[in-house]
């Protein structure tokens, strides 16, 4: 059976449908077609991107910075990026402060800015211009150690001893925060003023600082020796 205007030509190639319309099998090759004419010009766009313009990098900026660190006074020209751990110990060589993880999670790092307890890790030295810094070479007076440096000797309150400067500076400037009545977040009676410094105040206040030799019994027993608060 053919219809009008078909003919053999069209049925057997499938360019028409005997009505002379183009089928949808023309269609889709035409387009198929076309495509492939156009994939080496789409590929040579694709291989060839504009390269963006990059802007040059600033130059390092420098700056003088006057500390205070345990009583003498330290001028030096740092990199603004610097944080203060790093200008303690390879700027001036005072590596008594560890760098432990670097991110102020473990505490190794700690030292006293204004009395109070702070990662140097976290902090760059810019930003400590004209300040007191106190460090754990700045904590024995002479030949005498510190109490706390003491407590840490009598109760065995190290054992590798790589986070032990963090530790007795913080719990040196912890014992500083309970005299000033400064609650911590296991204070119960928070209008009471005084701080009672049991056990749990203390864990809770030296959380920031970590061992891996899991020393904290002792030091916790440090700690409240020097506070008076016998174990």
């Amino acid at each position: 059976m053919k219809f009008e205007g078909h003919t053999d030509k069209d049925s057997a190639d499938g360019a028409s449908d005997g009505a002379g319309h183009l089928t949808r099998r023309a269609i889709f090759q035409s387009g198929a077609a076309l495509a492939g004419a156009h994939t080496p010009l789409m590929a040579h766009a694709q291989a060839t991107p504009t390269a963006a313009p990059v802007a040059a990098e600033p130059p390092p900026q420098r700056m003088q910075v006057q500390l205070q660190i345990n009583g003498q006074p330290h001028r030096l020209e740092v990199d603004t990026r610097t944080s203060l751990l790093d200008a303690l110990r390879e700027n001036l060589h005072m590596t008594g402060s560890k760098k432990g993880c670097d991110h102020g999670q473990c505490g190794a790092c700690t030292v006293l800015i204004e009395g109070r307890r702070t990662n140097a890790c976290l902090t760059l030295a810019v930003m400590h211009d004209g300040q007191s810094v106190t460090t754990i070479e700045g904590l024995a007076q002479g030949d005498t150690l510190h109490p706390i440096q003491q407590a840490f000797l009598d109760h065995d309150g190290f054992q590798c001893g790589y986070c032990t400067p963090g530790q007795i500076c913080s719990a040196a400037g912890m014992l500083a925060e309970v005299k000033l009545g400064m609650p911590s977040h296991v204070t119960r009676d928070l209008a009471a003023g005084a701080v009672t410094l049991t056990e749990a105040e203390i864990r809770e206040r030296m959380s920031g600082n970590l061992c891996r030799c899991s020393a904290y019994p002792n030091i916790v027993a440090a700690i409240k020796d020097v506070s008076g608060a016998r174990s």
